[in-house]
């Protein structure tokens, strides 16, 4: 055997096994110095001396088989040690010894109850650093804006009518078509399920206080989260990837001031008048669908419309909407603030936006509901 290939050797001395390596221990040469190591078996409670001294080479590779060995050796109570180790190579062998965690590669998987409750625990400290994330947010927003009101001239008013349009007008047509499709669905079920009671007339009941009070504002506002709220993000979120948030910064503009006042200021004038479009037009959809099933007239249906639906119900929806509102505002403007430097991370943030301002714009509503039957509304 060449005296540059890694060799080994064995030898008896003083009652102890001694393994002798040397040359090249290298990757190259492993696989077979491998297998002759795997072959050597000492008997239990035998000492095994293994003399490096030979050695001329010694990659990580290498250090790992000698460690293992060693390792192994130890494991089945066979005092194994290492002589005449040049310091390099002694050093290298430590610093495998030091990273060798064998119980990590093949520990077992957890029960799945802890798991499960793992997962849950991580999902509701999660939903609590949201929480309180947001609730900076609307702090830092609110100093901003009571700011901008003690100097108005800080309002920006051109981005604040153009955040107007493309929330507002552009919204028109999708809010008005869904809502007349929802008004002339509740409107047909509500007719089929009253007609087997013979309450047919109480058909405009339930359009008109469902429309009012729940559907008008839960539609415009979930419509405006898809499209609206993700725009934020992702408009603020390319800026973030753009640095030109940084460059604000640096002129000293306050992005707060310049990004997300316009456009929550807008929203929150926005989404009550998108509420009522959308009231309309499901109380449109419900009165043609009475005339078409229920051959009631478009004067008698407002007619019933204002004797069993009270003013209340249109106000309760209303009064939910600047909440609706700011909430969408505030989301998509903080979640294009975390935007971290890549197109990945804002079509991330995106997506987190639109799931949370439903989440909360649907949470939010539940709270209304029970707050107004608390009082009688």
């Amino acid at each position: 055997m060449a005296a540059s290939a890694g060799w080994l050797s064995t030898a008896e001395q003083d009652g102890s096994l001694r393994l002798n390596a040397g040359g090249r221990w290298e990757t190259a040469a492993l696989a077979e110095l491998d297998a002759a190591l795997r072959r050597i078996a000492p008997a239990p409670g035998r000492a095994v001396r293994i003399d490096l001294g030979g050695l001329t080479h010694l990659d990580t590779a290498g250090a790992w088989v000698i460690h293992r060995t060693v390792r192994e050796l130890r494991a089945k109570g066979i005092a194994a040690s290492l002589d005449n180790a040049a310091p390099a190579h002694a050093a290298l062998i430590e610093a495998i010894a030091r990273n060798d965690r064998p119980g990590l590669p093949g520990r077992k998987r957890p029960n799945p109850l802890v798991a499960l409750l793992d997962h849950w625990g991580r999902a509701f400290v999660g939903g609590l650093a949201e929480v309180g994330g947001l609730l900076s947010f609307l702090g830092l927003a609110t100093i901003t804006a009571l700011r901008a009101l003690a100097q108005p001239g800080r309002i920006r008013i051109v981005p604040l009518f153009s955040h107007i349009e493309h929330t507002g007008l552009t919204a028109l047509p999708i809010i008005g078509l869904l809502s007349f499709l929802i008004g002339v669905v509740l409107a047909y079920q509500g007719a089929d399920q009253l007609r087997r009671f013979g309450a047919e007339i109480f058909t405009v009941n339930l359009v008109g206080v469902s429309m009012l009070r729940e559907m008008g504002i839960l539609l415009a506002a979930i419509i405006v989260a898809g499209r609206s709220g993700s725009a934020f993000t992702a408009q603020i979120g390319t800026m973030q990837v753009n640095e030109e948030i940084d460059a604000m910064r640096t002129l000293g503009l306050d992005p707060i001031e310049v990004l997300v006042l316009p456009r929550v200021i807008a929203l929150v004038i926005v989404l009550p008048l998108l509420a009522v479009y959308s009231d309309l037009m499901g109380l449109l959809g419900g009165a043609l669908m009475s005339w078409a099933v229920l051959d009631i007239s478009l004067v008698q249906f407002m007619e019933r419309l204002r004797g069993a639906v009270p003013v209340w119900s249109f106000w309760v929806g209303l009064i939910k909407a600047p909440v609706f509102g700011l909430l969408i505002a505030l989301v998509g403007c903080r979640q294009g603030l975390e935007v971290e430097g890549s197109a990945e991370s804002v079509g991330r943030q995106t997506t987190r936006a639109v799931v949370i301002s439903i989440f909360l714009v649907i949470v939010t509503d539940a709270v209304f509901s029970i707050f107004f039957s608390a009082v009688g509304v």
